[in-house]
């Protein structure tokens, strides 16, 4: 049956080609959060490469005649990957939907067409080493790999819903990530779920080939529950952290007509009781839905409960510039107290140098200390294309168009990645929104953190799968760092998430709460903390070698 299924596919030709392998894509998207349905990635890679194998023009041959066809059909899957996993983006578009509603099928089929063509590239790298035997396989992986770690770079970067996602579905499935990181996942998860394509033939040495990838997933599995079962969470002593979520509404987040109204959310939750699991203790895997669905009781003291050291609010909490109103900061300094520090997002501007005709605007973190001084802050590095900026931005402002925050001039970015030292707690890598996505940036290479703050605003995409996306890879930083990591969001998922993935404590996307919890301790670096990507472009360049090798001596045992 399996071979009827192959041969029905490689002998698809035009648009129900396009089809089937678009409509392959879409479903391996539901092997992204907050689904995480991985097995249909072995639905999904074994139809692309049956696809590729009946990638040919008519009337020619030779490899070079079929990277035409490859590329399309890896165009069509990734077209189709994107647009089921990314279509919740156009919820950001309805925020002000006057000005920005009619972007929205444009957006989402253009983001889709335009990221598919990194798949497209994929398997035209594959088609190029192809060959007809089990290697095909390690062909693909290493076009994926190649690509994703391209899309991850390329234009300032885009790694959302990588590939190698879909192998991290869970805690003992991520934990090879510590390992591998979060490219070289790629590397592993097109290998294993692309192998059964491989049984559609049914040699002796496609047979071998498919047993080797299945110990390699069961190594994976096990490997990820002996880790986890041999190394308990462990806590920083005298360290204890409050987070907000207020969950406001993105449409009067950035009106200033809000602003008392947002400062007294902020304060009465900061004040008031905690919701989520009580510190120390382990969450289970975290699902849509799951723990503190209800807003907590808005009659606090006042001041922040006896025990909290940080406070932690959310990106760009304020619809001003705090540091421009006294009000503000008061109610900050008697909220903290001479006993707590508050981290916050918060806008920061700074006036016209010579010569500049307009402010510059940062996306920052602040850190703040007894009678609400400023005592550290960190200016966002990686900006949200179209979202915080535009490309040309002069040029674009010129014809009329806005950044989703829509202010003129957009953010400018910080200059460089930073470890910040505050009182009362270990050194921290700060991170603002989707820093976080970014496999083996989120740390300052000189001076390695204790822990990873992560502030976002995740409300732009309402009750979607986009900030449980989001939280997830945040999640994947923590495995592939070993170290701890605090997250504040407006809306979305709150969480502390220990050096090996597991939730220590989280408010649920659309929860109103504050939540307590001890700070995780950091393990030592981890492999992929210290190589980097080193050992998947090492199995790359031995893939390479040995398909090559493979396809010039095709007789060889």
């Amino acid at each position: 049956m399996l071979e009827r299924i192959s041969h029905g596919v490689t002998l698809l030709w035009g648009w129900r080609r396009t089809l089937v392998v678009a409509g392959a894509g879409a479903v391996g998207a539901l092997a992204m959060a907050p689904f995480h349905a991985f097995p249909v990635l072995w639905i999904s890679f074994p139809v692309l490469v049956w696809a590729l194998d009946g990638a040919v023009e008519i009337g020619r041959g030779g490899s070079l005649s079929r990277l035409g066809p490859a590329f399309r059909i890896g165009w069509a899957f990734g077209t189709g990957w994107f647009l089921a996993g990314l279509w919740w983006i156009g919820a950001a578009f309805l925020v002000d939907v006057a000005q920005f509603g009619w972007m929205i099928p444009f957006a989402l089929v253009f983001l889709s067409l335009g990221l598919g063509l990194f798949h497209g590239l994929a398997t035209a790298i594959a088609r190029l080493l192809w060959t007809d035997g089990p290697g095909r396989i390690f062909a693909l992986a290493i076009g994926f790999f190649l690509a994703d770690w391209l899309r991850g770079h390329a234009l300032t970067g885009f790694p959302w819903n990588l590939v190698g996602h879909g192998l991290a579905a869970n805690g003992p499935m991520m934990q090879v990530a510590s390992i591998a990181g979060g490219y070289g996942l790629t590397l592993l998860a097109v290998s294993i779920f692309a192998a059964p394509a491989v049984l559609a033939r049914g040699g002796a040495a496609d047979r071998r080939v498919f047993a080797a990838l299945a110990v390699l997933f069961v190594a994976v599995v096990g490997f990820g529950v002996v880790r986890l079962s041999a190394n308990p969470s462990e806590f920083v002593p005298g360290v204890r952290f409050r987070i907000v979520q207020p969950a406001i509404d993105q449409w009067k987040k950035w009106k200033p007509e809000f602003k008392t109204e947002t400062v007294e959310r902020y304060a009465e939750l900061s004040a008031g009781p905690a919701q989520g699991n009580p510190a120390g203790e382990v969450a289970s895997e975290l699902r849509p839905g799951l723990s503190a669905g209800a807003m907590v009781s808005r009659h606090g003291s006042g001041r922040l409960p006896a025990g909290i050291t940080h406070l932690v609010w959310p990106e760009s909490a304020f619809p001003f510039v705090l540091t421009d109103e006294p009000w503000a900061l008061s109610t900050i300094a008697e909220l903290i107290g001479d006993r707590a520090t508050l981290l916050t997002g918060a806008v920061r501007v700074e006036v016209p140098s010579a010569g500049e005709a307009r402010p510059r605007w940062y996306n920052s973190i602040y850190a703040l200390g007894s009678g609400a001084e400023v005592i550290a802050a960190y200016d966002k590095v990686h900006l949200v294309p179209f979202g915080e900026y535009l490309p040309f931005q002069e040029t674009a402002e010129s014809l009329g168009l806005r950044q989703l925050t829509n202010f003129r001039g957009g953010f400018t970015p910080g200059p460089h990645r930073r470890t910040l030292e505050i009182p009362g707690t270990p050194p921290f890598s700060p991170l603002v929104c989707y820093e976080a996505i970014f496999p083996g940036e989120v740390t300052d290479p000189a001076y390695r953190p204790d822990w990873l703050l992560n502030v976002t605003n995740d409300a732009w995409y309402g009750m979607t799968p986009g900030p449980w996306q989001h939280f997830h890879q945040a999640r994947l930083r923590a495995v592939e760092e070993g170290l701890p990591l605090v997250r504040a969001a407006n809306n979305g998922v709150s969480a502390a998430v220990d050096p090996f993935g597991r939730i220590v404590a989280h408010l649920t996307l659309g929860a109103v709460g504050a939540l307590d919890f001890d700070l995780p301790r950091p393990i030592p670096a981890t492999t992929a903390a210290r190589a980097g990507e080193i050992p998947a472009w090492i199995l790359v360049s031995i893939g390479f070698v040995g398909i090559l090798w493979r396809r010039r001596n095709p007789t060889a045992k």
